[in-house]
């Protein structure tokens, strides 16, 4: 008798514990639940603006408990391909972050957080086609990058709002933006026939550089060289002037010195090479300084 009051006491425990563990939930602070019986919302715990974290209790065996979270999400889209306004293709990296909002939405609509990450990420890339299908090349990379982040946000936001999606978009970012792989090589090649072009160009222009410098150098020297030259043919007219006048002055003085000296200029002239042979007289007047000295005879 004792036996089957503890079996029974051990069962209907069991029992209580089975009850109580499909009535109480546990709901944390940065979670949101939905309380589901067959299938149909009935109501939201700790949904954002409300603070129902904790212990809560539902109805058991009839009652399901769906947790969301209730934080920010990142969401990494996959690589798009765009075409830019100016005829480029660029394959663009982007993220999202959104929050879940209107939990009852959000379970109608999307059920789970996978199928809202693959419905977010298809708006996300419509949004970029069309946002940035409208910019070029240059202003999706430097230019109006965020102004146009700022217009897909809002475009985004707005279709989930009307698609009544029960998320927030926060912020949407690109990650990257570059040349598909196929146009890398094409871009590379252009890239280096540019610096190529410009490197011709700066060659071109020093070489011209090169040459008036050049040129300008050798019209100096050239200038330098007539000044010279003209410098020299006036000091040495202004020599032989003053050559000639002192002499002049030493033949008037001395008229036997004049024929003397006249005399020592022909022999320089005739024997200063020491080849010349002459066939003359030996008492010719030619050599008279030799036969009678300086004075020539004269007393």
């Amino acid at each position: 008798m004792i036996r089957s009051r503890f079996t029974l006491y051990v069962v209907l425990l069991v029992v209580a514990l089975v009850v109580l563990a499909n009535t109480l939930f546990v709901v944390d602070q940065r979670e949101q639940a939905i309380v589901v019986r067959f299938g149909e919302p009935v109501r939201v715990v700790n949904a954002p603006g409300t603070d129902g974290a904790g212990l809560n209790a539902k109805a058991p065996f009839l009652e399901n408990v769906i947790k969301f979270d209730r934080r920010n999400i990142a969401l990494e889209s996959q690589q798009e391909e765009i075409l830019t306004a100016d005829r480029q293709r660029l394959v663009v990296d982007a993220f999202v972050r959104y929050r879940i909002a209107d939990p009852l939405s959000f379970y109608r609509t999307l059920r789970d957080e996978r199928t809202a990450e693959d419905r977010i990420e298809r708006l996300v890339n419509s949004s970029l086609r069309q946002v940035l299908g409208s910019a070029t090349q240059q202003e999706i990379i430097a230019g109006r990058r965020g102004q146009l982040m700022q217009l897909t946000r809002r475009d985004v936001a707005q279709r989930a709002q009307s698609s009544r999606l029960g998320i927030e978009v926060i912020d949407v970012r690109i990650r990257r933006a570059d040349f598909p792989q196929t146009n890398e090589e094409a871009v590379y090649r252009r890239m280096q026939t540019d610096r190529q072009q410009e490197a011709a160009r700066i060659r071109a222009v020093g070489e011209q550089q090169k040459r008036e410098l050049m040129a300008a150098a050798d019209r100096e020297v050239t200038i330098t060289l007539a000044q010279a030259q003209e410098l020299g043919e006036t000091t040495r007219g202004e020599g032989d002037a003053q050559r000639t006048r002192i002499l002049g002055q030493a033949f008037g003085k001395d008229p036997g010195f004049a024929a003397f000296y006249r005399s020592m200029q022909a022999y320089e002239a005739s024997l200063g090479q020491g080849d010349t042979t002459m066939v003359l007289s030996p008492d010719s007047a030619f050599f008279r300084y030799f036969e009678q000295g300086p004075s020539g005879g004269r007393r």
